[in-house]
This record gives structure tokens, sequence and C-alpha cells, in this order.
């Protein structure tokens, strides 16, 4: 939850306004350290939306946490999925390009999430969060967890509760989801870009 004056979905998306200019750049290379710190950002999102997102929360967390780590040592995106290459650990269970695969996942769920929001009517937040998670996560996910988060759905906090937290009105949200959206887009293309350049692959 944000603090008194704090404008995390702000933050949010400033930071990734910033990344997409090295994204829709043809010759910088996204660094590690900022797009773990973007990212970062995002962990607030997961935790206003209550019990339906928990697993979510933790493993996005913890994810972005270990390439927050890893940009103390290795320097780029290109360079953090070379190292898992040359180590043949890519699909490692922790492994960084795995990581990343799954931070990118939470990024791309979140810009879902925005899109229903800012299309649909109405107060609930049921109906945008179903789609955001049927179409990202839930491909990925076993019957237990699908269960679980079905069940989530109905303790959703409301679309004013949840702008009640992150300190923004209608008229503000609108603004900045939609600069999230616009920005994460590229951000999140570029990402896929590297695994699939590398024939790695985006569906594991």
């Amino acid at each position: 939850m944000a603090g008194e004056g704090d404008k995390p979905l702000r933050r949010i998306a400033e930071s990734f306004e910033g990344l997409a200019q090295t994204a829709s750049s043809k010759t910088a290379a996204m660094e590690v350290a900022p797009f773990s710190a973007a990212c970062s950002h995002v962990s607030i999102l997961f935790g206003c939306l209550g019990v339906a997102f928990k697993f979510a929360e933790m493993d996005y967390v913890s994810k972005v946490d270990d390439l927050l780590k890893a940009s103390i040592s290795i320097s780029t995106l290109h360079s953090l999925l070379d190292f898992d290459m040359q180590n043949n650990c890519v699909r490692q269970g922790g492994s960084h390009t795995r990581n990343l695969l799954r931070v990118k996942r939470g990024l791309d769920m979140v810009k879902v999430l925005f899109e229903e929001i800012l299309s649909s009517e109405g107060n609930s937040l049921k109906e945008a969060a179903s789609v955001a998670y049927a179409k990202v996560f839930a491909p990925h996910h076993g019957w237990a967890i699908r269960k679980a988060v079905a069940a989530g759905m109905y303790v959703l906090p409301s679309k004013s509760q949840l702008l009640k937290k992150l300190n923004e009105n209608e008229t503000s949200a609108k603004v900045q989801m939609q600069n999230y959206v616009r920005a994460s887009a590229l951000v999140i293309s570029y990402v896929e870009e590297l695994f699939i350049s590398r024939e790695l692959g985006l569906d594991w």
C-alpha cells in the first residue's frame, strides 16, 4: 500500500517510459540494473490486488530480486541470457534467464490488466483481472493454482479501492495506466525478441 503522498503508479509508468526509450533504440542495450529497478516498482500492484495474486506477488518479487543481484556482475540483458547459455543452465530452476521470463510475464499481466480496466466501465476489477490472468498466467499454471486464483477473484478490491491504495483518482490513474501500457509493450517486445533471437522459446 502506498504511503501518504506516494504515487507508485506514476513511478511505475515513468520508469518504464525510460526503459521504452532504450527498447526502441536500435543501438543501446538494455541494462539489467534499471530494468530490475523498474520491475521492482510493479511489485506493489500485485500486493494491492490481494489474495488472488498473492502467488504472483511472491514469485515475481523473488525473481526480480534475483535479477537485481545479478545486475551487480552482469551489465545487460543480452549478457544475462548469454551467460546462462554458455553455462548450459537456461531452463534450470533459478537461472537468471528463467527468472527474466517469469518477470516478463508479470509485466505482461499488469499490461493486460490495465488495458482491461481502461476499456471497461463500473467499479469491479473481477472481469479485468480474470481476463489478464487467463491470458498470461493460466496457461502455465496447474489446476490447483488456477482454482485458488478463481476463488480469490471474489475478494479483489474494487477499482476505487485500488486507486485509493495507489493515491490516484480516476483521471490521473487513467493517464498513468495508458503510459505504462504504451511503454511496457515496447519493453516486453524487447525481452521477447532476446529469447526468440536465441531460439529459446517463450512457452516454458
